[in-house]
């Protein structure tokens, strides 16, 4: 007799939103199951990938091992973003605008706006665009990108409570999706969607950033809270919940002392480029089960790993 899993029903589903436009635009969403529990609903649309992009060269804020991939395009994003699709099939990119940061290089909004539409004009795929999580500095950013960039429907992030008022307008005038950010919390995070809402954004026009942690530096709280979310939002049926979720994932990683320890600092560590691979690589799978669309992943060699799971566990 064949085995027969016991399957639950659900009365809700995660709403389906597009990224980009043209041919190679992306839709994330669509399930009315847990993460490939595909015995109990459907998962129309695979979980995707970003690969993660600067808007600067990051220098030694990257250790060896993540630069050496893009070592001959660094202080160049467009040629990055462009080597990121062409040589590293990426389906999409995540641009960081580090340079805007006013604790570090604090570079005026005009030029990283235009840093950022060179980016998106070199590229076929969508792009997400993520600034610094300083409100004021972010609005100017945003709501030049958004105007320069009209109709592109970029993912703006992060979009937070403090700003979601002025980034979300521009999203809602130029045709671009919120990505709302909000820290660890899976009220707050239904809160600024309610929002968002009242603001007159649509509801297929928001991803949900819950904030992310890395592994063994607060992913079992991000878990823990998405898990919660996907669970609202499929068997409680709650409206405000049921939207695609992404996770900026390779500047968590990379960031975390580990990654960056060399083989005589940690030698009961292993290989320090495999070890921050991995570290990378397992963080994304914990989230694509907890109920990530899309995952944004630093090194090419992670990107073919969490590639390979991701179609192996929809076939």
């Amino acid at each position: 007799m064949a085995f027969e899993p016991t399957k639950q029903k659900y009365t809700g589903a995660i709403r389906q939103v597009t990224l980009g436009t043209g041919p190679k635009a992306v839709t994330v969403g669509g399930r009315s199951c847990f993460p490939f529990y595909t015995f109990e609903g459907s998962m129309p649309n695979a979980p995707r990938i970003a690969m993660e992009v600067w808007d600067k060269n990051p220098g030694d804020d990257w250790p060896a091992a993540a630069r050496e991939p893009f070592a001959d395009v660094l202080d160049d994003p467009a040629a990055w973003a462009k080597k990121c699709v062409e040589v590293y099939g990426a389906e999409m990119i995540a641009l960081q605008t580090r340079s805007a940061d006013p604790n570090a290089d604090n570079r005026p909004a005009e030029e990283v706006a235009a840093v950022v539409k060179k980016v998106v004009d070199a590229v076929d795929v969508p792009v997400i665009v993520w600034g610094v999580a300083n409100h004021e500095k972010d609005i100017e950013v945003m709501r030049l990108v958004a105007e320069q960039c009209s109709g592109k429907r970029l993912a703006l992030a992060p979009v937070e409570e403090g700003d979601h008022k002025q980034i979300g307008a521009s999203c809602m005038a130029y045709g671009h999706v919120v990505v709302a950010s909000s820290p660890i919390d899976v009220n707050l995070a239904k809160q600024l969607n309610v929002l968002l809402g009242n603001l007159g954004v649509r509801d297929d026009n928001i991803l949900i950033d819950p904030t992310t942690g890395a592994l063994g530096y607060g992913l079992e709280y991000t878990y823990s809270v998405m898990e919660r979310i996907t669970q609202a939002a499929l068997a409680q049926g709650d409206d405000k919940l049921a939207n695609p979720i992404i996770n900026n994932i390779g500047i968590e990683v990379w960031k975390t002392k580990e990654a960056g320890q060399s083989a005589e600092e940690a030698p009961e560590l292993g290989d320090p480029k495999m070890r921050a691979i991995m570290m990378e690589a397992v963080t994304a799978v914990s989230f694509l089960l907890a109920g990530s669309d899309i995952v944004v992943l630093r090194h090419p060699e992670t990107v073919k790993l969490v590639k390979g799971y991701i179609e192996k566990m929809m076939a």
